[in-house]
């Protein structure tokens, strides 16, 4: 008979199709751009702010200091809750050459697990990316909820680093920064290699060094050496430091630290902007790096190659 002659061809072809079926469909970036969701869930740095929490009633006296330090432009503020319980926050996003921020400026108390995360990642699919976070070994802390222009979740990776995951309902569009801002994460030699298989694969992310003899110079430490891990992927770059937690104030404070062009005038006009800075400049490593305190308290790293 001729039918299963037909039916041994249509196997293969059944089979191709099934398989391909399978292959999550891409998705569309605010930049018209299309990303394979099989690959990393990331939409581009800009969209990968930093999570601010400044003291209550000091938003405006920061988001001036950076903004005269930095440049940059600012969406908000509003007030509004963005936690799945109730809470109230004053929020403004800072649109800056050096990166983006999510600023909050809370005038209640803040529920728990927030202010804990560092950062917050626009991603392609927030269901996609919480399954494929648990299945890296991350845990997820508040499962996705709503807020007033999307959805969001917190995923804790191995070394209790947390980051938050969201969508907007309108995709935002904002300009790409001139230097991509670096993750700074902290961790002890006991948890650094699970954290780096877990956010290596959640970000599909790549190692550009690993070097256990770093000079200590670099976090307050002159005449030692650590371990600093530096790594790059769709979410940008991140730089993981790994000590034995004998650090001297304010290092690992610091959430995120910025490229910039001239250090010096930089933190020049930080200074004259309000800030105060608390370290440096010195010279360790290929760069050049202080760090600073803005009002409001937040600590970050500036450095120039």
């Amino acid at each position: 008979m001729k039918l299963p002659r037909l039916f041994r061809r249509l196997v293969p072809l059944v089979a191709a199709l099934a398989a391909l079926s399978a292959i999550p469909a891409a998705a569309t970036t605010p930049d018209g751009q299309q990303a394979d969701a099989r690959r990393s869930f990331a939409v581009g740095p800009q969209y990968d702010s930093t999570h601010v929490y400044v003291a209550l009633g000091t938003e405006q006296a920061f988001v001036a200091s950076w903004v005269a330090t930095f440049g940059g432009s600012t969406i908000g503020p509003v007030a509004t809750q963005v936690t799945p319980t109730p809470s109230r926050t004053l929020s403004e996003l800072v649109i800056s050459p050096v990166g983006t921020l999510s600023v909050f400026d809370y005038t209640t108390p803040i529920p728990y697990p927030f202010g804990a995360e560092r950062t917050g990642w626009l991603v392609t699919d927030l269901d996609r990316a919480v399954r494929a976070a648990r299945a890296d070994g991350a845990s997820v802390l508040v499962a996705p909820f709503a807020d007033p222009i999307g959805r969001d979740a917190v995923v804790q990776f191995p070394g209790g680093i947390n980051a938050q995951l969201y969508v907007h309902t309108t995709a935002p569009n904002y300009p790409a920064p001139a230097s991509v801002p670096e993750n700074r994460v902290y961790l002890s030699p006991d948890a650094a290699d699970a954290f780096l298989r877990s956010y290596r694969s959640f970000t599909g992310g790549r190692t550009v060094s690993d070097d256990r003899h770093a000079d200590g110079a670099a976090i307050g430490l002159p005449g030692t050496r650590y371990r600093l891990v530096r790594l790059t992927s769709g979410f940008g770059d991140t730089a993981v430091v790994v000590t034995d937690g004998h650090l001297p104030h304010p290092f690992g404070r610091e959430l995120t630290g910025y490229a910039v062009p001239d250090l010096g005038a930089t933190l020049d006009r930080a200074r004259s902007a309000g800030a105060t800075v608390l370290w440096g400049p010195v010279t360790a490593g290929g760069r050049t790096s202080a760090m600073v305190e803005f009002p409001g308290g937040y600590i970050a790293e500036l450095h120039a190659s």
